[in-house]
């Protein structure tokens, strides 16, 4: 039976370049670093060969986890990482004034951004708002403004 979520994991080409986004311009809290090898790794992913560098990251004041993992061995593939392809995935952070923290970003140097602040118009998040930006390695963000009343 299942109890609560622990974490999201994101395979990332460059550790480093990755908690500058993360921690740095988003503002999460980095939580604890590591390189692992073989082992109970290497089991649970299918290759004994697996060698990582990982970083454990969180929003302050949450216990969701976020994992980031640069594989060292083997070495891994890119793939098109575009919202509608199968198993895409994305993170979602709720914020509380969507445009001032869009202009923040902004100025902090973030660019890849695929639009503006956008109003949700319809279904059941309809008055909040908000947009996409990717990662260093593309993979969609999501920062979202819940509509007034809604946390």
């Amino acid at each position: 039976m299942l109890k609560s979520v622990h974490h999201t994991s994101y395979t990332v080409s460059d550790l480093e370049r990755s908690l500058e986004f993360y921690r740095d311009r988003l503002g999460c809290e980095l939580l604890a670093t590591q390189e692992k090898e073989g082992g109970y790794l290497g089991a649970i992913v299918g290759d004994p060969r697996a060698h990582v560098r990982m970083a454990h990251l969180r929003v302050p004041g949450s216990d969701h986890v976020i994992e980031l993992f640069e594989y060292l061995a083997p070495e891994g593939a890119r793939h098109e990482i575009q919202p509608w392809n199968i198993g895409a995935s994305h993170l979602c952070f709720i914020v509380d004034d969507l445009s001032a923290f869009h202009t923040d970003l902004v100025a902090r140097g973030v660019t890849s951004f695929v639009s503006p602040p956008i109003e949700v118009d319809t279904g059941i998040n309809a008055g909040g708002f908000a947009l996409y930006v990717r990662d260093p390695d593309g993979i969609p963000v999501e920062l979202f403004q819940p509509p007034t009343g809604r946390g």
